[in-house]
């Protein structure tokens, strides 16, 4: 990756100057006003310090440009002349400007760059005083399930039995799905999880994603339409596989009223569009301009007045498609419902093949 910097930035530089060096030749045959050369290499050099990253890079321009304006735009031409007092201020000038351009731009990269940062943070410590209350019901009804079968085990009937242990069991299925998107969520965030794409068959693809909803949602059909034809997208099957089960999870959550739910999957310009909708409830509009940034909120319609994983699910969606190089967004259909819809590209750049070739 700093390989690919410093050959961007050598390229930028170089792209630049040989552009000033034209409008110099230009200026030359037609205005002949040599105090435009200089000015065009003082824009040179605050392009460059602007679009490289640095004091290198413009200072370089700075020095290529002084010597440049000097031996051959400036009489006696072909000849280094920094006796004159005007070569001299001009090359000041060229200095000055890529100084106080790199300084500007580092500055505001750095700020860019503390922003991020503390918008980070808050998100990690709303996430955490979430979590903290995510997990208290139902670590507490697990307890208070378990604790009462030990201490009365033949004071409950079979139905109460099997009743406490089947909650005991929908809870800990919860917990698990938590862990793993948080743990998922904190790794590709902080850049700990490099994604490695590989090519994988759509078909293939969802039928594990079936398999896996299905075993705990044996109740729930999900109608699925995809191409005929076979279908390759690089990816992380295992994330991608994450990203749909997180999507269906969260319409049998919330989706009150629902009684279909679907899956369609379908390319464009080489991009792999999924699409998965269902008639129920929709999105509260105040939800859904923030739906994928981890915002929580208490489900009133869970029963057990728990507070769903709906906001780390969707944002670990979020973050491995764009990890990806995807997009998603989510909308409510006119007709009644909600539609997550999110891409993933058919093709590898060359970035991505760099990265899988060391």
């Amino acid at each position: 990756m700093k390989n690919k910097k410093i050959i961007k930035s050598s390229i930028i530089s170089l792209t630049v100057l040989v552009v000033c060096f034209i409008f110099c030749l230009i200026n030359n045959f037609t205005i002949k006003n040599d105090y435009l050369n200089s000015s065009f290499f003082i824009l040179g050099v605050l392009f460059t310090s602007v679009f490289t990253d640095g004091y290198l890079y413009g200072v370089l321009s700075a020095t290529l440009s002084t010597f440049i304006v000097n031996f051959a735009f400036t009489e006696p031409y072909f000849n280094l002349d920094f006796s004159v007092a005007e070569n001299i201020i001009s090359s000041l000038i060229l200095y000055i400007v890529a100084l106080v351009t790199c300084t500007i731009t580092s500055k505001l990269k750095y700020q860019e760059s503390m922003k991020t940062k503390i918008e980070t943070e808050i998100m990690r410590g709303n996430l955490l005083r979430a979590i903290s209350h995510d997990l208290k019901t139902p670590l507490t009804t697990i307890y208070g399930s378990s604790s009462a079968l030990l201490d009365d085990f033949d004071k409950y009937s079979r139905e109460q039995k099997f009743k406490m242990l089947k909650g005991i069991k929908e809870d800990s299925h919860w917990l698990i799905r938590m862990v793993e998107n948080l743990l998922s969520v904190t790794k590709l965030e902080d850049g700990n999880v490099k994604i490695n794409k590989t090519e994988t068959a759509l078909d293939e693809l969802i039928d594990s994603i079936l398999i896996k909803f299905q075993k705990n949602y044996p109740d729930i059909e999900v109608s699925v339409d995809i191409p005929d034809e076979l279908v390759s997208i690089p990816m992380d099957p295992m994330l991608i596989q994450q990203v749909v089960i997180n999507i269906l999870e969260n319409a049998v959550q919330h989706a009150e009223g629902m009684t279909e739910l679907s899956m369609k999957v379908f390319t464009i310009s080489q991009k792999a569009i999924f699409e998965i909708r269902d008639n129920g409830c929709g999105i509260a509009p105040d939800k859904l301009k923030n739906i994928f940034l981890g915002n929580f909120s208490t489900d009133q319609s869970n029963k057990n007045g728990r507070v769903t994983n709906m906001g780390i699910g969707l944002s670990l969606c979020a973050t491995i498609i764009k990890a990806h190089g995807g997009d998603i967004v989510a909308e409510n259909i006119k007709t009644g419902g909600a539609l997550f819809r999110f891409t993933l590209n058919m093709e590898k750049n060359e970035v991505e093949e760099d990265e899988q070739q060391q």
